[in-house]
């Protein structure tokens, strides 16, 4: 139980990182990933905020995953589903995002919040308490299809980024430099908090609640 607890605590803490590097990289004022492309979009043509938004879509996703598995989402997913968007709207409202208008420090900033996001990513990954809703659907996706995880996924960003697009979202240089640096910083922070974790929790525990 205490290890659990642990993992949780670990988890949670990464969905509030992930949160504040998302809002960095919308503050910076130069073109964001394409699931946000999206999100900002649909809030642009909607009362809605980005961060309803984005539970909105977080929703949707994990209904039809739920529909396609017919198996109840861990806590983890669920809780990456609502918090994410509330804590982006929370940063936002407390004034905590930073929207330099000069071009330096806009990239400044862009760069912060992907090795923010990254680093953020691996913490809700590494406890293994449940997929964020469009990875979770990228991999039923990909099961159900036989198609390649990487292929699944490509499909998924480039239609939210079309969609997005047309809603007005976002879209420009740093939309290409996050869809490009993440990926590699992405792989060594989730290494590196799947070491990291063995530290913080019982080696023991950790292997007897990934059985489960």
């Amino acid at each position: 139980m205490l290890s659990y607890l642990y993992r949780f605590a670990i988890y949670f803490a990464g969905i509030i990182v992930i949160s504040y590097g998302i809002s960095l990289t919308i503050g910076a004022n130069l073109g964001v990933l394409p699931w946000d492309v999206f999100h900002l979009g649909l809030a642009k043509q909607t009362p809605l905020t980005t961060g309803m938004a984005m539970i909105l879509t977080g929703v949707l996703l994990v209904g039809t995953t739920v529909v396609l598995t017919k198996s109840i989402p861990k806590i983890g997913t669920i809780l990456n589903m609502i918090f994410v968007g509330v804590f982006v709207d929370l940063f936002f409202n407390l004034n905590l995002v930073p929207s330099p208008d000069e071009p330096m420090f806009q990239y400044i900033i862009l760069l912060l919040g992907i090795l923010v996001l990254c680093f953020g990513s691996g913490m809700y990954i590494a406890p293994n308490l449940g997929a964020g809703p469009r990875d979770g659907l990228n991999l039923v996706l990909a099961y159900k299809t036989g198609a390649s995880i990487r292929l699944v996924k490509t499909i998924l960003e480039v239609s939210a980024l079309g969609v997005g697009y047309w809603l007005d979202g976002p879209v420009g240089i740093g939309t290409v430099i996050t869809s490009v640096a993440i990926g590699p910083v992405f792989q060594s922070s989730v290494y590196l908090w799947q070491n990291w974790i063995k530290i913080l929790v019982p080696t023991q525990e950790v292997g007897q609640h990934q059985k489960v």
